[in-house]
């Protein structure tokens, strides 16, 4: 290709571009918003504020098209660590077994991250960011069979390939439709999540010397919350709620809502520690997914990435590992070249997309309260999956199972392989025999940090 054109300039933009770079001669990355000079907050990433994470697969990815970008991280401020040994994960009653599982990912904010990922691909001789330009429309052939580039205000932007990259308020089902073709199937599920951050100050004893708490909700509390350690000293802190309105984000009512969550870890941490700046609060109705890879006509010349296909409930973390994983599948539809580009890339995205989509919606269906489909099927790899969480209080087998999986490192149907699936049948047949045995005066809740 001569000319790419990107549209959106966050992290799925950023990776599109990375992988363009290596075959169209020029690559533009246009972002609606003014590029701030370095890791500071972006009017248009209003989720920046709130905790972020990176999966070990994300990890790898940045890894491979940003080589020392870890490293480069971890001088600004980043903490590693393995992601269960070093994080207290509670489900289902207790905290997942502590083990080294060979899993490392990132601690830090979305904005270092971004940052870092930015000033690489801005380095890269063939690509050209231009903030504060917002698409207005695309321009296609008089047969509108291809897309041939973009309209920012009275300026054409000529483009062998156009990549919407502007994530969930993108505006092509509606191009689509203005332009003579069926908009993509729509997948929606309403969570309802409310979710509010704040950050402290980080003390060498919090939390013994953990890095982070993972605390999920429950169907019956629906409230839950995550604890994460990140550059310059700080906790990152978001309380979340389903079907309830968000924590408060004024600093005592935040403190005492984290008392209602099913463990006592963050608000052991936050009650005394020193709190840093304010709190903000953000809402997320429903997952999204658009199905570009079942439409039968699809313009030439133009792709959809990242959060322009679906987006998931931000609590799992999974949003930018997606992201990295969509640009591997972009890599590999290109080397092959650009016959038929569309169609072979939209089914690629829909590979990596249905792994997260199904232990996102899946768990998410547990709550009664939750708008979307329900199936046998899905009631019963809920009920086997809370049978995992509880063996895996003690089994490291079942937890390293359960965590590979949602670092998006291998499919579902794994955690149900026979040796995991009779290990999970062990744990639990164990320990009913000893909530039987024990008399209502011997038994206590204990929690494995």
């Amino acid at each position: 290709m001569k000319h790419a054109v990107v549209m959106g300039g966050s992290m799925a933009g950023l990776l599109a571009a990375r992988v363009l770079s290596k075959y169209s001669q020029r690559v533009t990355l246009i972002e609606r918003d003014k590029f701030p000079a370095g890791a500071e907050q972006r009017r248009g990433v209003p989720q920046g504020r709130h905790t972020h994470g990176l999966l070990a697969s994300g990890y790898d990815v940045l890894e491979r098209y940003c080589p020392g970008l870890s490293a480069e991280l971890v001088r600004a401020g980043a903490i590693p660590g393995d992601v269960l040994r070093d994080v207290r994960w509670f489900l289902e009653g207790a905290c997942h077994v502590r083990g080294k599982c060979g899993l490392d990912g990132l601690m830090m904010s979305r904005p270092l991250l971004e940052a870092r990922i930015r000033e690489r691909v801005a380095a890269l001789q063939n690509v050209t960011c231009r903030d504060n330009t917002a698409v207005e429309a695309l321009e296609v052939q008089p047969d509108t069979r291809r897309v041939i580039g973009i309209r920012a205000g009275s300026e054409l932007v000529e483009a062998d390939l156009v990549v919407d990259a502007t994530g969930r308020g993108s505006k092509m089902p509606h191009w689509l439709q203005r332009m003579g073709f069926d908009p993509p199937v729509e997948e929606r599920v309403e969570v309802r999540l409310a979710y509010t951050t704040r950050l402290f100050r980080r003390r060498p004893a919090d939390l013994n010397g953990d890095h982070g708490t993972v605390i999920a909700p429950t169907p019956e509390g629906k409230r839950g919350g995550v604890m994460l350690a990140q550059e310059g000293g700080r906790w990152t802190v978001t309380l979340i709620a389903h079907f309830q309105p968000p924590a408060p984000e004024e600093l005592n009512g935040f403190i005492e809502y984290s008392r209602t969550l099913p463990a006592p870890y963050i608000y052991e941490v936050i009650r005394a520690a020193e709190p840093i700046g304010d709190g903000h609060s953000s809402r997320f109705p429903a997952s999204v997914r658009l199905h570009y890879e079942r439409m039968r006509r699809f313009p030439e010349g133009l792709l959809v990435f990242g959060d322009a296909i679906s987006s998931f409930n931000p609590i799992y973390g999974q949003g930018m590992s997606v992201a990295c994983l969509q640009a591997v599948a972009l890599d590999e539809v290109l080397r092959v070249g650009p016959a038929d580009l569309a169609r072979r890339f939209f089914a690629r995205a829909a590979s990596v997309v249905d792994i997260p989509w199904s232990i996102a919606v899946g768990n998410d269906l547990r709550m009664p309260e939750t708008v979307g489909p329900r199936t046998a099927a899905g009631k019963l790899i809920n009920w086997y999956m809370t049978k995992l969480h509880k063996a895996a209080h003690s089994d490291l087998s079942c937890a390293v199972a359960f965590h590979r999986v949602s670092n998006l490192l291998a499919a579902p149907p794994s955690v149900m392989n026979p040796r995991v699936a009779l290990r999970v049948l062990a744990r639990n047949i164990a320990a009913r025999k000893t909530e039987t045995s024990d008399t209502p005066s011997t038994r206590s809740w204990q929690v494995n940090v």
